[in-house]
């Protein structure tokens, strides 16, 4: 089953150049990453602080390898003193395309 999720984060006032540079060079690093089926950063029109990344990975195992590469982790150090947040926020999304996974 996919693995479907929103990024979510703030750069700080006077940081917003260095935030969309280092998010334009992550964008193809994780796009080639072999379990990756979409990875699309946006920022609000009315806010063009705040960042919404909608992530899809094929499973579990893909994203696992998606939060292990080295260039996830280089972009979080850099990214830690540029943004609002002590992290991004992460929302995991469930298709309503797909079977419920059992709660069992």
């Amino acid at each position: 089953m996919t693995e479907v999720l929103f990024a979510e984060f703030t750069a700080k006032e006077g940081a917003e150049q260095e935030v969309a540079r280092l998010v334009a060079g992550l964008t193809p690093l994780v796009r080639a990453e072999p379990g990756n089926v979409r990875f699309e950063p946006s920022v609000r029109r009315d806010d063009p602080r705040r960042y919404f990344i909608y992530e899809v990975y094929y499973d579990r195992a893909a994203f696992d390898a998606h939060v292990e590469a080295a260039h996830g982790a280089e972009f979080n150090a850099a990214i830690n003193s540029l943004i609002e947040e002590d992290g991004s926020a992460l929302t995991w999304l469930a298709s309503t395309s797909e079977p419920a996974a059992s709660a069992g």
